[in-house]
Protein backbone atom coordinates (compact mmCIF):
# COMPACT_ATOMS: atom_id res chain seq x y z
CA UNK A 1 0.00 0.00 0.00
CA UNK A 2 2.98 2.17 0.61
CA UNK A 3 2.15 3.76 -3.66
CA UNK A 4 -1.49 4.71 -2.40
CA UNK A 5 0.69 6.97 0.92
CA UNK A 6 2.74 8.12 -1.15
CA UNK A 7 -0.13 9.73 -3.09
CA UNK A 8 -2.09 10.53 -0.23
CA UNK A 9 1.25 12.37 1.35
CA UNK A 10 2.08 14.08 -2.10
CA UNK A 11 -1.61 15.01 -2.22
CA UNK A 12 -1.94 16.14 1.72
CA UNK A 13 1.43 18.37 1.11
CA UNK A 14 -0.04 20.24 -2.16
CA UNK A 15 -3.02 21.07 0.20
CA UNK A 16 -0.89 22.77 2.58
CA UNK A 17 0.95 24.68 -0.24
CA UNK A 18 -1.76 26.15 -1.72
CA UNK A 19 -5.64 25.32 -0.28
CA UNK A 20 -4.52 26.44 2.93
CA UNK A 21 -4.76 23.14 4.67
CA UNK A 22 -3.54 23.59 8.48
CA UNK A 23 -1.19 21.40 10.44
CA UNK A 24 -3.68 21.26 13.24
CA UNK A 25 -6.95 20.13 10.95
CA UNK A 26 -3.87 17.55 8.78
CA UNK A 27 -4.25 14.45 10.81
CA UNK A 28 -7.75 14.88 10.63
CA UNK A 29 -8.18 15.29 6.63
CA UNK A 30 -5.60 12.07 6.65
CA UNK A 31 -7.91 10.01 8.13
CA UNK A 32 -11.16 11.15 5.53
CA UNK A 33 -8.69 9.93 3.02
CA UNK A 34 -8.26 6.95 4.28
CA UNK A 35 -11.79 6.24 4.46
CA UNK A 36 -12.04 7.32 1.25
CA UNK A 37 -9.91 4.73 -0.78
CA UNK A 38 -10.95 2.14 1.87
CA UNK A 39 -7.87 1.62 4.28
CA UNK A 40 -7.69 1.63 7.83
CA UNK A 41 -3.67 1.62 8.20
CA UNK A 42 -1.18 4.15 7.19
CA UNK A 43 2.86 4.84 7.36
CA UNK A 44 4.39 8.10 7.40
CA UNK A 45 6.26 8.24 3.47
CA UNK A 46 7.97 11.66 3.51
CA UNK A 47 6.75 12.53 0.46
CA UNK A 48 6.50 16.47 -0.71
CA UNK A 49 5.09 18.22 -3.09
CA UNK A 50 6.52 17.76 -6.28
CA UNK A 51 5.10 20.83 -8.39
CA UNK A 52 2.99 19.03 -10.86
CA UNK A 53 -0.68 19.71 -11.38
CA UNK A 54 -3.50 18.62 -8.86
CA UNK A 55 -4.53 16.35 -11.79
CA UNK A 56 -1.22 14.80 -12.48
CA UNK A 57 -1.62 14.21 -8.20
CA UNK A 58 -4.74 12.61 -8.51
CA UNK A 59 -3.76 10.34 -11.56
CA UNK A 60 -1.01 8.97 -9.17
CA UNK A 61 -3.99 8.37 -6.65
CA UNK A 62 -6.35 6.51 -9.25
CA UNK A 63 -3.69 4.06 -10.62
CA UNK A 64 -2.37 3.10 -7.41
CA UNK A 65 -5.35 2.72 -5.60
CA UNK A 66 -6.20 0.19 -8.86
CA UNK A 67 -2.84 -1.51 -8.44
CA UNK A 68 -3.48 -1.98 -5.13
CA UNK A 69 -7.21 -3.73 -6.02
CA UNK A 70 -8.77 -0.76 -4.11
CA UNK A 71 -12.21 -0.51 -4.98
CA UNK A 72 -12.49 2.52 -6.28
CA UNK A 73 -15.26 5.36 -8.44
CA UNK A 74 -12.27 7.41 -10.39
CA UNK A 75 -14.58 10.48 -10.34
CA UNK A 76 -15.94 9.83 -7.08
CA UNK A 77 -12.74 9.71 -5.58
CA UNK A 78 -10.92 12.37 -6.77
CA UNK A 79 -14.00 14.49 -5.76
CA UNK A 80 -14.10 13.60 -2.35
CA UNK A 81 -10.40 13.98 -1.97
CA UNK A 82 -10.22 17.30 -3.18
CA UNK A 83 -13.50 18.09 -0.95
CA UNK A 84 -12.01 16.89 2.02
CA UNK A 85 -8.14 18.84 1.29
CA UNK A 86 -10.48 22.41 0.53
CA UNK A 87 -11.45 24.81 3.08
CA UNK A 88 -14.94 24.68 4.32
CA UNK A 89 -17.16 26.70 2.51
CA UNK A 90 -17.71 28.90 5.66
CA UNK A 91 -13.92 29.62 5.30
CA UNK A 92 -14.14 30.54 1.45
CA UNK A 93 -16.41 32.87 2.33
CA UNK A 94 -14.38 34.53 5.06
CA UNK A 95 -11.26 34.61 2.47
CA UNK A 96 -13.14 36.20 -0.45
CA UNK A 97 -14.71 38.66 1.75
CA UNK A 98 -11.30 39.75 2.96
CA UNK A 99 -9.76 39.96 -0.30
CA UNK A 100 -13.19 41.77 -1.53
CA UNK A 101 -12.24 44.22 1.22
CA UNK A 102 -9.23 45.34 -0.77
CA UNK A 103 -10.84 44.95 -4.19
CA UNK A 104 -13.51 42.82 -6.11
CA UNK A 105 -10.73 41.97 -8.95
CA UNK A 106 -8.90 40.62 -6.16
CA UNK A 107 -11.55 38.65 -4.98
CA UNK A 108 -12.95 37.34 -7.56
CA UNK A 109 -9.36 36.47 -9.05
CA UNK A 110 -8.72 34.93 -6.02
CA UNK A 111 -11.74 32.67 -5.96
CA UNK A 112 -11.35 32.05 -9.47
CA UNK A 113 -7.61 30.34 -8.25
CA UNK A 114 -8.57 28.54 -5.48
CA UNK A 115 -11.12 26.71 -7.80
CA UNK A 116 -8.60 25.73 -10.11
CA UNK A 117 -6.05 24.83 -7.86
CA UNK A 118 -8.97 22.36 -5.83
CA UNK A 119 -9.73 20.48 -9.49
CA UNK A 120 -13.04 22.24 -9.44
CA UNK A 121 -12.70 24.26 -12.23
CA UNK A 122 -10.98 22.03 -15.06
CA UNK A 123 -8.85 24.27 -16.30
CA UNK A 124 -6.40 22.08 -18.33
CA UNK A 125 -9.34 20.57 -20.15
CA UNK A 126 -10.34 24.28 -20.82
CA UNK A 127 -7.05 25.23 -22.13
CA UNK A 128 -6.96 21.90 -24.75
CA UNK A 129 -10.76 23.29 -26.35
CA UNK A 130 -9.87 24.69 -29.89
CA UNK A 131 -10.86 28.30 -29.75
CA UNK A 132 -10.49 31.65 -32.79
CA UNK A 133 -11.23 35.09 -33.10
CA UNK A 134 -12.78 35.24 -36.43
CA UNK A 135 -12.23 38.41 -38.62
CA UNK A 136 -15.86 38.81 -38.44
CA UNK A 137 -15.21 39.49 -34.98
CA UNK A 138 -17.08 36.25 -33.52
CA UNK A 139 -15.12 34.16 -31.19
CA UNK A 140 -15.74 29.98 -32.21
CA UNK A 141 -14.74 27.30 -29.61
CA UNK A 142 -14.85 23.59 -29.70
CA UNK A 143 -16.14 22.11 -26.30
CA UNK A 144 -14.37 19.06 -26.14
CA UNK A 145 -15.42 18.07 -21.98
CA UNK A 146 -18.67 18.02 -22.49
CA UNK A 147 -21.52 16.17 -24.39
CA UNK A 148 -23.54 17.46 -27.11
CA UNK A 149 -26.85 17.99 -26.45
CA UNK A 150 -29.25 18.18 -30.14
CA UNK A 151 -33.07 17.14 -28.40
CA UNK A 152 -33.49 20.09 -26.33
CA UNK A 153 -35.63 17.32 -24.14
CA UNK A 154 -32.29 15.19 -23.03
CA UNK A 155 -30.88 18.67 -22.42
CA UNK A 156 -33.78 19.63 -19.96
CA UNK A 157 -33.93 15.94 -18.44
CA UNK A 158 -29.51 16.47 -18.44
CA UNK A 159 -30.04 19.06 -16.05
CA UNK A 160 -32.69 17.58 -13.73
CA UNK A 161 -31.81 15.72 -10.43
CA UNK A 162 -34.41 12.69 -9.75
CA UNK A 163 -35.82 12.01 -6.11
CA UNK A 164 -35.75 16.02 -5.26
CA UNK A 165 -32.39 16.82 -3.57
CA UNK A 166 -31.06 19.03 -4.65
CA UNK A 167 -33.93 20.12 -6.40
CA UNK A 168 -31.76 21.18 -9.77
CA UNK A 169 -28.15 20.97 -10.32
CA UNK A 170 -26.99 24.93 -9.24
CA UNK A 171 -28.98 24.86 -6.03
CA UNK A 172 -26.88 25.68 -3.17
CA UNK A 173 -27.39 22.12 -1.07
CA UNK A 174 -25.41 21.21 -4.27
CA UNK A 175 -22.33 22.76 -2.18
CA UNK A 176 -20.64 19.24 -0.96
CA UNK A 177 -23.52 17.06 -2.47
CA UNK A 178 -21.89 13.86 -3.32
CA UNK A 179 -24.29 12.57 -5.46
CA UNK A 180 -23.13 14.92 -8.38
CA UNK A 181 -19.49 15.05 -7.55
CA UNK A 182 -19.73 18.42 -5.65
CA UNK A 183 -17.32 17.89 -2.93
CA UNK A 184 -15.31 20.82 -4.26
CA UNK A 185 -17.86 23.25 -5.16
CA UNK A 186 -17.70 26.15 -3.37
CA UNK A 187 -20.04 29.16 -3.19
CA UNK A 188 -20.13 33.39 -1.67
CA UNK A 189 -22.80 34.72 -0.60
CA UNK A 190 -24.48 37.98 -2.40
CA UNK A 191 -27.33 40.24 -2.25
CA UNK A 192 -29.46 41.91 -5.31
CA UNK A 193 -31.89 43.76 -5.36
CA UNK A 194 -32.24 42.98 -1.09
CA UNK A 195 -32.80 39.22 -2.62
CA UNK A 196 -30.45 36.51 -1.38
CA UNK A 197 -28.05 35.17 -4.60
CA UNK A 198 -24.57 33.34 -4.42
CA UNK A 199 -21.88 33.48 -6.92
CA UNK A 200 -20.28 30.13 -8.43
CA UNK A 201 -17.50 28.98 -11.08
CA UNK A 202 -18.44 26.78 -13.71
CA UNK A 203 -16.39 23.80 -13.68
CA UNK A 204 -16.41 23.94 -17.79
CA UNK A 205 -16.16 27.56 -18.53
CA UNK A 206 -16.81 28.50 -21.92
CA UNK A 207 -14.94 31.76 -21.31
CA UNK A 208 -12.58 33.89 -18.71
CA UNK A 209 -13.77 33.22 -15.27
CA UNK A 210 -17.21 32.23 -16.23
CA UNK A 211 -19.44 31.94 -13.43
CA UNK A 212 -23.56 31.70 -12.42
CA UNK A 213 -25.37 34.10 -10.11
CA UNK A 214 -28.25 32.10 -8.80
CA UNK A 215 -30.99 33.02 -6.59
CA UNK A 216 -31.08 30.81 -3.14
CA UNK A 217 -34.83 30.93 -3.73
CA UNK A 218 -35.66 28.15 -6.03
CA UNK A 219 -37.90 29.81 -8.37
CA UNK A 220 -38.64 29.45 -11.86
CA UNK A 221 -36.08 32.22 -14.23
CA UNK A 222 -37.89 35.04 -15.40
CA UNK A 223 -37.00 38.67 -16.73
CA UNK A 224 -38.71 41.84 -14.70
CA UNK A 225 -37.36 45.34 -14.12
CA UNK A 226 -35.76 43.74 -10.57
CA UNK A 227 -34.24 41.50 -13.00
CA UNK A 228 -32.22 44.80 -14.64
CA UNK A 229 -31.64 46.37 -11.21
CA UNK A 230 -29.66 43.02 -10.01
CA UNK A 231 -27.76 43.13 -12.90
CA UNK A 232 -26.51 46.86 -12.77
CA UNK A 233 -26.34 46.19 -9.07
CA UNK A 234 -24.27 43.16 -9.89
CA UNK A 235 -21.68 45.12 -11.92
CA UNK A 236 -21.61 47.75 -9.85
CA UNK A 237 -19.89 44.93 -7.15
CA UNK A 238 -18.25 43.52 -9.58
CA UNK A 239 -17.12 46.23 -12.59
CA UNK A 240 -14.37 44.16 -14.03
CA UNK A 241 -16.98 41.59 -14.97
CA UNK A 242 -19.81 41.54 -16.98
CA UNK A 243 -23.43 40.22 -16.55
CA UNK A 244 -26.82 38.33 -18.49
CA UNK A 245 -29.72 36.60 -18.31
CA UNK A 246 -30.41 33.69 -20.63
CA UNK A 247 -34.25 34.25 -22.24
CA UNK A 248 -36.40 32.33 -19.76
CA UNK A 249 -37.73 30.17 -22.62
CA UNK A 250 -37.26 26.41 -23.81
CA UNK A 251 -34.96 25.78 -26.55
CA UNK A 252 -33.64 28.68 -26.71
CA UNK A 253 -33.22 29.81 -23.61
CA UNK A 254 -30.91 28.53 -20.20
CA UNK A 255 -30.89 24.75 -19.64
CA UNK A 256 -32.18 25.32 -16.24
CA UNK A 257 -35.45 27.11 -16.52
CA UNK A 258 -36.17 26.10 -13.18
CA UNK A 259 -34.10 28.37 -11.19
CA UNK A 260 -33.42 31.96 -11.46
CA UNK A 261 -30.08 32.45 -12.71
CA UNK A 262 -27.72 34.94 -14.51
CA UNK A 263 -24.45 34.04 -15.95
CA UNK A 264 -20.75 36.37 -16.43
CA UNK A 265 -17.43 36.53 -16.09
CA UNK A 266 -14.19 38.35 -16.96
CA UNK A 267 -14.13 38.97 -20.58
CA UNK A 268 -15.30 41.06 -23.01
CA UNK A 269 -17.53 39.44 -25.46
CA UNK A 270 -17.99 40.22 -29.54
CA UNK A 271 -21.48 41.80 -28.20
CA UNK A 272 -20.48 44.55 -26.08
CA UNK A 273 -17.79 46.00 -28.35
CA UNK A 274 -20.17 46.79 -30.92
CA UNK A 275 -21.44 50.14 -31.87
CA UNK A 276 -24.90 51.43 -31.96
CA UNK A 277 -25.90 51.89 -35.50
CA UNK A 278 -29.30 53.33 -35.81
CA UNK A 279 -29.25 56.00 -32.35
CA UNK A 280 -32.46 56.51 -30.44
CA UNK A 281 -33.77 58.23 -27.85
CA UNK A 282 -36.66 58.60 -25.54
CA UNK A 283 -38.41 61.51 -24.55
CA UNK A 284 -39.58 60.75 -21.07
CA UNK A 285 -35.66 59.44 -20.46
CA UNK A 286 -33.49 62.62 -22.12
CA UNK A 287 -30.88 61.72 -19.49
CA UNK A 288 -30.39 57.98 -21.56
CA UNK A 289 -28.80 57.00 -24.39
CA UNK A 290 -30.37 54.59 -26.94
CA UNK A 291 -29.96 52.52 -30.17
CA UNK A 292 -30.06 49.42 -32.05
CA UNK A 293 -26.59 47.59 -32.23
CA UNK A 294 -25.25 46.80 -35.65
CA UNK A 295 -25.33 43.19 -34.77
CA UNK A 296 -26.62 39.93 -36.81
CA UNK A 297 -28.83 39.45 -33.91
CA UNK A 298 -31.22 41.59 -32.72
CA UNK A 299 -30.41 44.23 -29.97
CA UNK A 300 -31.03 47.40 -28.49
CA UNK A 301 -28.30 49.73 -25.91
CA UNK A 302 -29.48 51.81 -23.44
CA UNK A 303 -27.36 53.63 -21.79
CA UNK A 304 -26.30 55.86 -18.80
CA UNK A 305 -25.35 56.53 -15.75
CA UNK A 306 -28.88 56.32 -13.03
CA UNK A 307 -29.67 52.56 -12.73
CA UNK A 308 -33.10 52.98 -11.26
CA UNK A 309 -33.67 55.26 -15.12
CA UNK A 310 -32.44 52.10 -17.24
CA UNK A 311 -34.54 49.96 -15.22
CA UNK A 312 -37.15 51.81 -15.99
CA UNK A 313 -36.90 52.37 -19.58
CA UNK A 314 -35.47 48.31 -19.72
CA UNK A 315 -38.92 47.41 -18.50
CA UNK A 316 -40.75 49.54 -21.13
CA UNK A 317 -38.54 47.89 -24.04
CA UNK A 318 -39.25 44.43 -22.82
CA UNK A 319 -43.21 44.93 -22.19
CA UNK A 320 -43.31 46.23 -25.99
CA UNK A 321 -41.57 43.26 -27.32
CA UNK A 322 -43.08 40.51 -25.00
CA UNK A 323 -46.97 41.99 -25.93
CA UNK A 324 -45.87 42.38 -30.01
CA UNK A 325 -46.75 39.76 -32.92
CA UNK A 326 -46.84 39.60 -36.21
CA UNK A 327 -47.68 37.50 -38.95
CA UNK A 328 -45.82 38.87 -41.68
CA UNK A 329 -42.23 38.44 -40.05
CA UNK A 330 -43.81 34.74 -38.45
CA UNK A 331 -43.06 36.60 -34.63
CA UNK A 332 -46.36 35.17 -32.35
CA UNK A 333 -45.59 36.40 -28.88
CA UNK A 334 -47.97 33.78 -27.01
CA UNK A 335 -49.99 31.53 -28.56
CA UNK A 336 -52.04 27.98 -26.92
CA UNK A 337 -48.50 26.73 -26.45
CA UNK A 338 -47.28 29.53 -24.15
CA UNK A 339 -45.56 32.39 -24.20
CA UNK A 340 -42.94 32.61 -26.96
CA UNK A 341 -40.90 36.08 -26.57
CA UNK A 342 -38.80 37.70 -23.84
CA UNK A 343 -35.53 39.41 -23.88
CA UNK A 344 -31.65 38.35 -22.46
CA UNK A 345 -30.54 41.59 -21.15
CA UNK A 346 -26.59 41.54 -20.67
CA UNK A 347 -24.36 44.74 -19.05
CA UNK A 348 -21.63 45.85 -18.85
CA UNK A 349 -19.87 48.98 -16.50
CA UNK A 350 -18.34 51.45 -18.68
CA UNK A 351 -16.72 55.08 -18.72
CA UNK A 352 -20.33 56.14 -19.89
CA UNK A 353 -21.74 54.62 -17.51
CA UNK A 354 -24.06 50.81 -17.60
CA UNK A 355 -24.35 49.56 -20.89
CA UNK A 356 -27.50 47.63 -20.95
CA UNK A 357 -28.05 45.26 -23.98
CA UNK A 358 -31.45 43.76 -24.42
CA UNK A 359 -31.66 40.85 -26.96
CA UNK A 360 -35.19 39.82 -28.42
CA UNK A 361 -35.54 36.57 -28.58
CA UNK A 362 -38.14 34.32 -29.52
CA UNK A 363 -39.16 30.61 -29.69
CA UNK A 364 -42.15 29.73 -31.94
CA UNK A 365 -41.40 27.39 -34.07
CA UNK A 366 -43.30 25.94 -37.50
CA UNK A 367 -43.73 23.29 -39.92
CA UNK A 368 -40.79 24.58 -42.12
CA UNK A 369 -38.28 24.96 -38.82
CA UNK A 370 -39.56 22.32 -35.98
CA UNK A 371 -36.67 23.54 -33.60
CA UNK A 372 -37.73 27.40 -33.97
CA UNK A 373 -37.93 29.69 -36.34
CA UNK A 374 -35.79 32.10 -34.78
CA UNK A 375 -33.12 29.29 -33.91
CA UNK A 376 -30.28 27.71 -36.50
CA UNK A 377 -31.93 26.68 -39.53
CA UNK A 378 -31.41 23.10 -40.40
CA UNK A 379 -28.64 23.31 -43.14
CA UNK A 380 -26.44 25.07 -39.90
CA UNK A 381 -27.62 22.10 -37.85
CA UNK A 382 -24.30 19.84 -38.63
CA UNK A 383 -22.47 22.39 -37.06
CA UNK A 384 -24.99 23.81 -34.25
CA UNK A 385 -28.12 22.70 -33.25
CA UNK A 386 -28.09 23.18 -29.63
CA UNK A 387 -29.64 26.00 -27.97
CA UNK A 388 -28.50 29.82 -29.19
CA UNK A 389 -28.25 31.18 -25.43
CA UNK A 390 -27.18 34.11 -23.83
CA UNK A 391 -23.20 33.38 -24.47
CA UNK A 392 -23.87 32.36 -28.18
CA UNK A 393 -26.30 35.76 -28.59
CA UNK A 394 -23.28 37.84 -27.53
CA UNK A 395 -21.18 36.34 -29.55
CA UNK A 396 -19.16 33.34 -28.44
CA UNK A 397 -19.69 30.31 -30.19
CA UNK A 398 -19.46 26.90 -28.04
CA UNK A 399 -19.52 23.86 -30.75
CA UNK A 400 -20.10 20.53 -30.34
CA UNK A 401 -16.58 18.15 -29.21
CA UNK A 402 -17.37 15.83 -32.47
CA UNK A 403 -16.16 18.64 -34.84
CA UNK A 404 -12.48 18.18 -34.02
CA UNK A 405 -12.56 14.92 -36.22
CA UNK A 406 -15.44 15.92 -38.77
CA UNK A 407 -13.72 19.08 -39.69
CA UNK A 408 -10.27 17.48 -39.19
CA UNK A 409 -11.61 15.31 -42.47
CA UNK A 410 -12.93 17.84 -44.37
CA UNK A 411 -9.55 19.90 -44.42
CA UNK A 412 -7.94 16.46 -45.44
CA UNK A 413 -10.59 16.07 -48.19
CA UNK A 414 -10.17 19.64 -49.43
CA UNK A 415 -6.52 18.81 -49.80
CA UNK A 416 -6.71 15.44 -51.18
CA UNK A 417 -9.52 16.90 -53.89
CA UNK A 418 -11.61 13.97 -52.49
CA UNK A 419 -15.13 13.50 -52.51
CA UNK A 420 -17.82 14.22 -49.63
CA UNK A 421 -17.71 10.29 -48.34
CA UNK A 422 -21.96 9.53 -47.83
CA UNK A 423 -21.89 9.37 -43.71
CA UNK A 424 -20.83 13.41 -43.92
CA UNK A 425 -23.69 14.06 -46.61
CA UNK A 426 -25.07 16.87 -44.26
CA UNK A 427 -22.02 18.93 -44.75
CA UNK A 428 -22.59 18.85 -48.22
CA UNK A 429 -23.48 22.89 -48.48
CA UNK A 430 -20.75 23.77 -46.02
CA UNK A 431 -18.33 21.68 -48.32
CA UNK A 432 -19.95 23.12 -51.34
CA UNK A 433 -18.50 26.65 -49.82
CA UNK A 434 -15.40 25.51 -48.73
CA UNK A 435 -14.34 24.38 -52.38
CA UNK A 436 -15.28 27.72 -53.27
CA UNK A 437 -12.64 29.49 -51.35
CA UNK A 438 -9.56 28.07 -53.53
CA UNK A 439 -8.95 26.20 -56.50
CA UNK A 440 -6.52 23.74 -54.48
CA UNK A 441 -4.97 23.90 -50.82
CA UNK A 442 -2.28 23.52 -48.70
CA UNK A 443 -2.77 21.63 -45.34
CA UNK A 444 -2.49 25.13 -43.71
CA UNK A 445 -4.99 26.94 -46.55
CA UNK A 446 -7.44 24.00 -45.57
CA UNK A 447 -7.44 24.66 -41.80
CA UNK A 448 -7.62 28.55 -42.58
CA UNK A 449 -10.70 27.83 -45.25
CA UNK A 450 -12.36 25.79 -42.61
CA UNK A 451 -12.15 28.51 -39.82
CA UNK A 452 -13.46 31.48 -41.98
CA UNK A 453 -16.68 28.85 -43.06
CA UNK A 454 -17.16 28.26 -39.03
CA UNK A 455 -17.16 31.95 -38.26
CA UNK A 456 -19.80 32.69 -41.56
CA UNK A 457 -21.95 29.90 -40.35
CA UNK A 458 -21.71 31.08 -36.73
CA UNK A 459 -22.66 34.78 -37.98
CA UNK A 460 -25.36 33.30 -40.40
CA UNK A 461 -26.90 31.51 -37.01
CA UNK A 462 -26.80 34.63 -35.25
CA UNK A 463 -29.23 36.21 -38.47
CA UNK A 464 -31.46 33.20 -37.95
CA UNK A 465 -32.08 34.27 -34.71
CA UNK A 466 -32.86 37.77 -35.10
CA UNK A 467 -36.50 38.52 -34.80
CA UNK A 468 -35.96 41.51 -37.08
CA UNK A 469 -33.86 40.96 -40.52
CA UNK A 470 -32.52 44.70 -40.43
CA UNK A 471 -31.69 47.43 -38.06
CA UNK A 472 -34.18 49.57 -39.82
CA UNK A 473 -36.93 47.43 -38.92
CA UNK A 474 -35.97 47.24 -35.36
CA UNK A 475 -35.59 50.86 -34.98
CA UNK A 476 -39.26 50.79 -36.36
CA UNK A 477 -40.42 48.88 -33.76
CA UNK A 478 -38.70 50.54 -30.73
CA UNK A 479 -40.61 54.07 -32.36
CA UNK A 480 -44.11 52.66 -33.05
CA UNK A 481 -44.12 50.31 -29.71
CA UNK A 482 -41.78 51.49 -27.52
CA UNK A 483 -42.32 55.78 -27.62
CA UNK A 484 -38.59 55.67 -28.67
CA UNK A 485 -37.96 58.57 -30.95
CA UNK A 486 -34.69 59.17 -33.88
CA UNK A 487 -31.77 60.78 -32.12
Amino acid sequence: MREVYCALDRLIAYAHEKLGLSQRNEAYVRNTLLDLVGLESYEETGQMYDGRSVSALLNDLVAACERAGLAVAPDRLTDGVMGALMLSPEAVEEAFAAHMAISSAEATEWLYSYCVLSDYVKKEKLDANPRFTAENGLIVTINRAKPEFRDPKKAVSGNSVKGGYPKCTICRTNEGYFGRNKRTLRTVSLELDGERWFWQFSPYGYFHEHGIAVNEKHIPMHVDRSTFVKLMQFVDMFPHYFIGCNAPLPRIGGSVLAHDHFQGGGETLPLHRALVSVALRHPDFPDLEAGVLDWPGTVVRITGQDAQRIADLSEIVREAWCSYSDAARGIVSEDKDGVHSAVSPTVVRTERGYEMNIILRNNITSERYPDGVFHAHPEFHVIKKESIGLIEAQGLFILPGRLVEELADLEALLVSGGELPERYADYAMIFGELKEMSASFTAETAHEAVKKELASVCERILENTAVFKTQAETAQFMIEKAGFIHD
